[in-house]
């Protein structure tokens, strides 16, 4: 019987992914899209399992990001439990596959939410993008690659666990937020996660987030068995990007479907999330593989006609 590392390992063989691949009819980026386009991070915000608090993170770290002047993105590529329109207090009629459809543009799918972040609801159509024909890859490609020159940075909120799609998006990604919390079961499902990362990731960039505690030795405690255990067996290092106390405020921020950190900005939650927030514009270096654009080579494998 073959194990999950097996089936993984074979799963993202079988991608056969070529980033650099430029398929034929695609335009080119002029030099100043281009450099515009290499500047824009793609972070994907991922959890092991879900019901631990990702989308809220990834939407009010969006938001946090924009207050600090960020022009920021959020791609719901949660298939399973797509919700970040609710988090937000909105509603998206237009999703990624109506970008087939002649006449929508990528002004028609984009949601504008609070505090000037976008938002685009993947719906159907990344479930289905390696389905998709060669034509409607290049079509969705030209229409997507416009988010490079809107966003500074891109948020990916992917869904939960080590599916195939999950760690399509995780994969491209420059950089991968991985976000637990104290119970034993999420641990270990987030280990999970690190090791399928460390066996494929050709550039490792993860780092924690511990939801859910009451005081920062509990935070400290998750980031040191994880940072070990990853030590141990993976032989990748893992950085903490910080961590978010159990407040209340998010439950009820949640039930009025406003992001925490503009219902109660003052909150604990809230403040982490800021803290987070100047952390990966200030306090790291950024480190960009390929941009937007390299991002959607990977996730329509354009190796593939």
């Amino acid at each position: 019987m073959e194990d999950q590392a097996t089936k993984l390992r074979k799963l993202i063989e079988s991608k056969n992914i070529k980033p650099d691949y430029l398929p034929v009819g695609l335009i080119p980026l002029n030099e100043r899209e281009a450099s515009e386009d290499k500047k824009t991070r793609v972070i994907a915000v991922t959890s092991g399992k879900g019901g631990v608090g990702k989308t809220n993170l990834a939407v009010n770290l969006a938001i946090a990001l924009s207050m600090e002047k960020q022009r920021t993105l959020i791609i719901d590529a949660d298939l399973g439990m797509a919700n970040v329109d609710i988090v937000l207090g909105s509603t998206s009629r237009l999703h990624l596959l109506n970008l087939l459809e002649d006449d929508v543009n990528l002004s028609d799918v984009l949601i504008k939410g609070p505090y000037g972040v976008n938002y685009i609801s993947g719906g159907s159509g990344v479930e289905k993008a390696q389905g998709f024909s060669y034509e409607e890859r290049v079509l969705l490609m030209r229409k997507l690659s416009e988010c490079g020159q809107l966003a500074d940075i891109v948020l990916v909120d992917t869904g939960a666990g080590i599916g195939k799609n999950v760690m399509d998006f995780i994969l491209a990604a420059d950089e991968v937020i991985l976000i637990t919390t104290p119970e034993p079961t999420a641990m270990t499902d987030a280990y999970s996660v690190m090791k399928a990362y460390s066996m494929f990731a050709t550039q490792k960039n993860l780092r924690l987030v511990v939801n859910r505690i009451y005081d920062k030795e509990e935070s400290s405690e998750v980031v040191e068995k994880l940072q070990q255990t990853s030590r141990r067996f993976l032989n990748m290092p893992i950085d903490s990007l910080g961590y978010i106390y159990e407040d209340r405020a998010v439950i009820k921020a949640v039930r009025k479907q406003t992001p925490v950190v503009i219902a109660s900005p003052k909150s604990d939650a809230a403040k982490c999330i800021r803290a987070m927030a100047a952390s990966l514009i200030y306090g790291t270096k950024m480190n960009i593989k390929q941009g937007w654009r390299g991002f959607l080579q990977q996730i329509f494998n354009f190796s593939q006609k």
